[in-house]
C-alpha cells in the first residue's frame, strides 16, 4: 500500500506540473536578443483580459542550481519594482511595465540599460489575485544580450571577431589544429570543417567567461591536406563567422634513424671494417710498387745521362784537334766519372 501510495502521489505531481501545457496554458518559449545598452521588451499578454485588477509575476530563471530571481509583480496595482519591495538587486530601477496596456492584457515589461549578465530565461505568470499556486498562464522568454563589435572604421563585424586558426604542428595521427574566439556573446558554437563543409570530430573545447563574454579555444587533428575552416556560429543572434586555412598533412612521419639499429648491424659493422682493411692494404701495395718503378727509372735515367772525360793530360779533339793514341785504339786507361 505504501508503494501504491507514492506512485500515486508522483502521478498527482505530474499531472499538475504539466496541467498548464494541457489546457493550453504554457506557451512556447519566445527567442528575443539585443545589443547590450540597449532596450529588451519582453512580451506577455492575456488577450481579450483587462489585467488592472489581476495579478502577473515576471521571474528570472536560475543559472547552476539557483533560485529564481523575483524581477517585477504587478499585483492589482500594488508594484514589486525596486529593491526594497522584494525585486531582485540585479534589476533595482531598470524594468518597468506599460500602464495604459494593462486594460488590453498587455502584461509585457521594459528592461533598460540592458547587460550580458542579463542574458537568460523568463517567465511570466498570469495568477489570481489570492495567490494561487496554479498559474492561469505562463509565457517563456529566453534573452540574449550581446556585446556589438566595431571596427576602427565604426562598422559592425558581430557578435563574435573572426576566429584566429592555427597549425600546432604534426602528430602521429596527422596534423594538430587549433580555433581560437574571444569575446564573443553570446557564447558561440566552435567547429572545424573541411572544403566540403563537414564538420571534423574535436576535443571538448576549453571556455572561460569574463563579464558575460566568451573566450573559446578549440583543437583538432586533421588527416588530409586541404583547406579548412574554423567556424564561430550564435544561434541566438543569427551570426556566423569564419577563418580558412590551408593545411599539408604528410603521410608518413619521419622517423629517427639514430634510435634505430637493425638486428644484423654488428655483422655489417664486422663486414665493412674488413673491406676497409682490405682496401688499404690494396692501396698501399699498388702505392709501393709505384716508388720502386718510379725509383728504377730515375737510377736509368741518371746513368743514361753520364759522360766520359779524358784525363787533363790526353786533351780533347777541340783542344788538341786528334785523337788520344788510346782513344784511337778504343781503350780506355784513365776515366773520371762526373
Amino acid at each position: 500500500m505504501f508503494g501504491l501510495g507514492v506512485k500515486l502521489t508522483a502521478l498527482c505531481v505530474c499531472l499538475l506540473s504539466a496541467l498548464p501545457t494541457l489546457l493550453g496554458l504554457e506557451q512556447d518559449p519566445v527567442m528575443l536578443s539585443v545589443e547590450e545598452g540597449s532596450v529588451a521588451i519582453l512580451p506577455c499578454s492575456l488577450v481579450g483580459t483587462n489585467m488592472e485588477s489581476k495579478l502577473f509575476d515576471w521571474k528570472k530563471v536560475g543559472e547552476k542550481g539557483e533560485g529564481k530571481k523575483d524581477m517585477f509583480m504587478y499585483d492589482a496595482g500594488s508594484l514589486r519594482d525596486s529593491a526594497r519591495s522584494g525585486q531582485d538587486q540585479q534589476f533595482d530601477g531598470r524594468v518597468s511595465h506599460f500602464q495604459d496596456e494593462l486594460k488590453h492584457g498587455n502584461a509585457s515589461i521594459l528592461i533598460t540599460k540592458t547587460k550580458v549578465a542579463d542574458s537568460g530565461d523568463y517567465t511570466c505568470d498570469f495568477l489570481e489575485p489570492s495567490q494561487s499556486l496554479l498559474p492561469i498562464q505562463t509565457s517563456h522568454i529566453k534573452l540574449v544580450v550581446f556585446k556589438t563589435l566595431r571596427d576602427r572604421s565604426g562598422e559592425t563585424k558581430g557578435a563574435a571577431p573572426e576566429p584566429s586558426i592555427k597549425i600546432l604542428g604534426p602528430t602521429a595521427d596527422g596534423t594538430l589544429l587549433q580555433c581560437v574566439v574571444r569575446g564573443a556573446s553570446p557564447k558561440p558554437e566552435v567547429q572545424c570543417q573541411d572544403s566540403e563543409g563537414k564538420v571534423i570530430p574535436a576535443k571538448e573545447p576549453q571556455v572561460t567567461e569574463r563579464g558575460g563574454s566568451f573566450d573559446v579555444i578549440l583543437q583538432t587533428t586533421v588527416t588530409k591536406t586541404g583547406n579548412y575552416s574554423c567556424v564561430a556560429t550564435q544561434k541566438e543572434i543569427n551570426h556566423q563567422i569564419f577563418a580558412e586555412t590551408f593545411v599539408t598533412v604528410n603521410d608518413k612521419v619521419p622517423e629517427d634513424c639514430s634510435s634505430k639499429v637493425p638486428e644484423d648491424s654488428s655483422s655489417k659493422v664486422h663486414i665493412g671494417w674488413l673491406f676497409a682493411v682490405f682496401f688499404l692494404g690494396a692501396l698501399s701495395l699498388a702505392a709501393i710498387q709505384l716508388v720502386l718503378l718510379l725509383t728504377k727509372r730515375i737510377t736509368i735515367n741518371f746513368n743514361k745521362g753520364c759522360s766520359w772525360r779524358n784525363s787533363p793530360d790526353e786533351g780533347t779533339p777541340d783542344e788538341k784537334g786528334t785523337l788520344s793514341p788510346s782513344e784511337q785504339n778504343g781503350t780506355k786507361e784513365t776515366a773520371v766519372m762526373v
